[in-house]
């Protein structure tokens, strides 16, 4: 069944009631999975839900600092891991740093509490490994977020849900922004050329997973909402780092009979990362808290779609990576004085941001940047 879409993106609320939800998030995804469970993901069709109090964990990222210390700004609570050890038994384990992305979301709304993954590193062994130091609960887990077909954000997937087997809720969903997602990848930028590996269809269904596509504004577990796919409404550009390789073999790769039909005909296309989406939060009082996972689509264009899909302007907080490492000074100075202009109450950048970023932005608005770490522990109250 072919999937349908409604141009032109970014995708709203008001988009979402004029063309339909069938429409918008692409129909029936039947087949999707062999034996998993498909479904759509619920629109956001009014109001997104509104929040108590946001946890934010940085479960895997590129590096740590085990003696940072932890401290409070304003309303934001600040907990770095550190070494990991206890009184009474022997250093072992400790974390581990890739360069990959994991983040662990816990929300509370009233006695209700919702515990959600986003994007799982480039190993499982990371994965594993950090979730068990960070006191992560597998079957508490409500809902489960890849935000883009990249394996430094699902190579963790499949080893966690082996390992997971049977601890998981059952049906568990799986949100998806668009089947881009599974097509085969080739790494085209520097340093070097390669495979950059394939989204494992076979592990979500053995893991029995509900996989649900969010093309659009989507509600996930209640109390967050993915952005939809992402609009070029700013200065940004794109730089496409991979391409994606069209077609599915024995089960694996991207069913060419529901790409855009741009890409449909074609074998090998540049990613444009038009599946690509990120979750955020209304948190009480204070505004959106958006995880942006990578951005290549620009972090000021996700910002502003998770303002037009939950019709809020207030954004409280931006965490996760910013994709400017590869971008001269003057691009990245001019994505800081986007930031400054959205009055941003918080900047946390992980990942891919770069450290170019992180310096000048220090300077350039050091009360509201963020360090973050390996194992760090944002609370947002």
């Amino acid at each position: 069944m072919s999937i349908y879409r409604c141009e032109p993106v970014p995708i709203g609320r008001r988009d979402f009631l004029r063309c339909g939800g069938a429409a918008l998030f692409g129909a029936v995804v039947t087949a999707l999975i062999g034996g998993a469970k498909p479904g759509m993901a619920d629109p956001v069709s009014g109001a997104v839900p509104e929040i108590d109090r946001l946890t934010v964990r940085v479960v895997v990222d590129n590096y740590q600092f085990a003696v940072a210390p932890s401290h409070n700004a304003a309303n934001v609570d600040i907990q770095h891991f550190g070494w990991g050890i206890a009184d009474g038994r022997p250093p072992g384990k400790t974390l581990m740093s890739e360069f990959g992305l994991s983040m662990h979301a816990m929300s509370q709304r009233g006695d209700e509490t919702r515990n959600v993954l986003v994007d799982f590193g480039f190993t499982p062994e990371a994965l594993l490994n950090n979730s068990g130091l960070v006191g992560i609960v597998p079957s508490e887990l409500d809902a489960l977020v890849l935000s883009h077909g990249h394996y430094d954000h699902f190579g963790g997937l499949a080893g966690f849900l082996k390992q997971n087997k049977g601890r998981l809720k059952d049906g568990l969903p799986i949100y998806i922004g668009g089947e881009e997602a599974f097509c085969s990848r080739e790494w085209t930028a520097p340093p070097a050329h390669g495979d950059f590996g394939v989204l494992d269809r076979s592990a979500l269904e053995e893991a029995a997973l509900t996989v649900r596509f969010a093309e659009g504004p989507s509600l996930v577990a209640d109390h967050a909402f993915t952005t939809g796919q992402i609009g070029q409404a700013s200065f940004e550009t794109l730089l496409s780092p991979t391409s994606m390789r069209i077609g599915a073999e024995h089960g694996m790769g991207c069913y060419a009979e529901k790409l855009p039909e741009d890409e449909r005909t074609q074998s090998v296309v540049p990613d444009q990362f038009r599946h690509e989406i990120a979750t955020a939060f209304n948190l009480k009082g204070r505004g959106l808290v958006i995880l942006t996972s990578c951005s290549h689509r620009g972090v000021i264009n996700t910002i502003k779609q998770a303002q037009l899909a939950s019709g809020i302007s207030k954004v409280h907080a931006v965490i996760g990576g910013f994709h400017l490492a590869p971008y001269k000074e003057d691009y990245i100075r001019e994505t800081i004085g986007a930031l400054k202009d959205i009055d941003v109450d918080y900047v946390i950048p992980l990942h891919c941001s770069g450290e170019p970023f992180y310096e000048i932005a220090k300077g350039e608005m050091p009360n509201r940047l963020l360090r973050s770490y390996t194992g760090t522990r944002f609370v947002f109250r």
